[in-house]
């Protein structure tokens, strides 16, 4: 039995649904995902997270993988399975003659930020700190620093993978090139990532960063000016935009918290030279208020934590933009007012510059030539609110559907499963052959799957 092999190799370090830690250890970042693994296995090696999945195959139990268990579809947590706790595994080693920094798979960003800024040196990441590496990475992975360096998966070097048959194995462009190009985007779908090795790059340890805020009144202005030049801003500069609740900050009047406010959040590597860059988004319109400043790159990265912390219930819809039309921003700003909760949002994340340098083919994301993803969420707390919140993203995700383009970002897919079309788009089917190859099983299914491709 799984219990008596597992739990004699791990002792204690094997938590199971009787034991009174399983519930804090089961829980995720997103308060909606509530389900029970069959056992969670917190491993602290590589040949330790071999031995689990060899036992889950051999019991038929699928496998799921809790890095830093930010995923807003709970991937990390499949009902009945394996759940792969990788905790317990946070190194990060900076290798500074080389410019490179080797993270293993239970990491965060925080953790990377701390290791790297160090040196002056940053990797392509996310925009939350507390996000794990290793989810965000395999599902392509943008932030502040994408529009400049490209994804989290263009800076990739190297991958240390346990594959569905246990096998410890090192994937890169010179040694399992297919397996290397399925993970570039693939999410989850082909092993368990144990350890990374990424490219850095000089920042900081200055930026210039931080929100600016506008009226509602004046967020359509402000909006089409910025669909209008966000796309040739620099590329050492990114600029996502928010129709959000105003909140208590101290660059406010009183008056404005609480209130219906457009957020620009800025960043820029050029601490002074960038001021201009991106006043120049603001159509001549005077702010309510902004707390744009240098800050270190550090702060920048964990400035929207508390904003999305742990405790939350969480649903939200992706959708591909290569234009913000004129029709769009209107909708966004009428449906403003109608946010159903002070959490709650309608989002643009601005991608572009290095990220289309690389064609759709190229790594198995296939958004390349993607300018904005627009992402409408909700945040709430009590599940009796479960049905209206969710009911209302569901209704404006449909209309802004009909100013998109197919496809979605697979770390931002809400719904576990399903989602393969969209996530992967043109790639699926080499993706499916891939994973065929490594895993014909489906042993690695709690995700947005991409099954093996069927025989001939």
């Amino acid at each position: 039995m799984l219990k008596t092999r597992l739990g004699s190799y791990l002792g204690k370090r094997l938590i199971l649904p009787d034991q009174p830690d399983f519930d804090e250890v089961r829980t995720v970042w997103n308060q909606m995902i509530d389900r029970r693994p069959a056992a969670i296995a917190q491993c602290q090696t590589a040949e330790e997270v071999s031995r689990c999945v060899i036992e889950a195959k051999s019991e038929g139990l699928a496998v799921s993988v809790r890095g830093g268990g930010h995923n807003i579809a709970g991937t990390a947590v499949g009902e009945g399975a394996l759940m792969i706790d990788m905790s317990l595994m946070r190194d990060v080693v900076v290798d500074l003659d080389n410019r490179l920094v080797t993270v293993q798979g239970g990491a965060t960003w925080a953790e990377v930020d701390a290791a790297t800024q160090a040196h002056g040196l940053a990797a392509a990441g996310g925009v939350v700190s507390s996000t794990g590496v290793a989810g965000l990475t395999l599902g392509g992975g943008f932030g502040w620093l994408a529009r400049q360096h490209g994804l989290a998966v263009d800076n990739l070097l190297e991958v240390e993978m346990v594959l569905a048959s246990g096998e410890i194995v090192s994937v890169s462009d010179e040694t399992l090139p297919d397996l290397f190009w399925a993970i570039r985007g693939g999410s989850g779908n082909f092993g368990v990532a144990t350890r990374f090795t990424f490219r850095l790059h000089p920042v900081g340890p200055e930026v210039l960063f931080g929100p600016t805020f506008f009226a509602l009144n004046d967020a359509g202005t402000v909006l089409r000016n910025y669909a209008d030049r966000a796309p040739r801003l620099s590329r050492r500069a990114c600029v996502w935009a928010n129709l959000m609740t105003a909140p208590p900050a101290p660059v406010l009047d009183e008056s404005v918290h609480g209130t219906m406010v457009l957020t620009l959040m800025q960043f820029h590597l050029d601490p002074v030279a960038g001021i201009d860059d991106l006043t120049a988004l603001y159509g001549g319109v005077e702010p309510l208020g902004s707390a744009l400043m240098q800050r270190p790159f550090v702060e920048a990265q964990s400035f929207l934590d508390e904003a999305y912390d742990f405790g939350a219930r969480n649903y939200w819809r992706a959708h591909n933009h290569r234009e913000l039309t004129p029709d769009l921003i209107d909708y966004l700003v009428k449906e403003a007012r109608n946010l159903p909760t002070p959490e709650s949002e309608l989002l643009i994340c601005q991608l572009g510059g290095a990220i289309s340098d690389i064609e759709d083919a190229q790594t198995a994301f296939p958004h390349r030539q993607i300018l904005f993803v627009s992402t409408p969420g909700v945040r709430w707390r009590d599940p009796a609110d479960d049905e209206r919140v969710v009911g209302w993203l569901k209704q404006v995700s449909r209309e802004i559907s009909r100013h998109a383009v197919p496809g979605a970002y697979v770390n931002f897919i809400a719904e576990s499963g399903g989602g393969a079309s969209a996530a992967y788009g043109s790639n699926l089917a080499r993706l499916q052959a891939v994973k065929k190859k490594y895993d014909p099983d489906n042993l690695f299914r709690v995700n947005q799957n991409v099954e093996p491709a069927e025989a001939g």
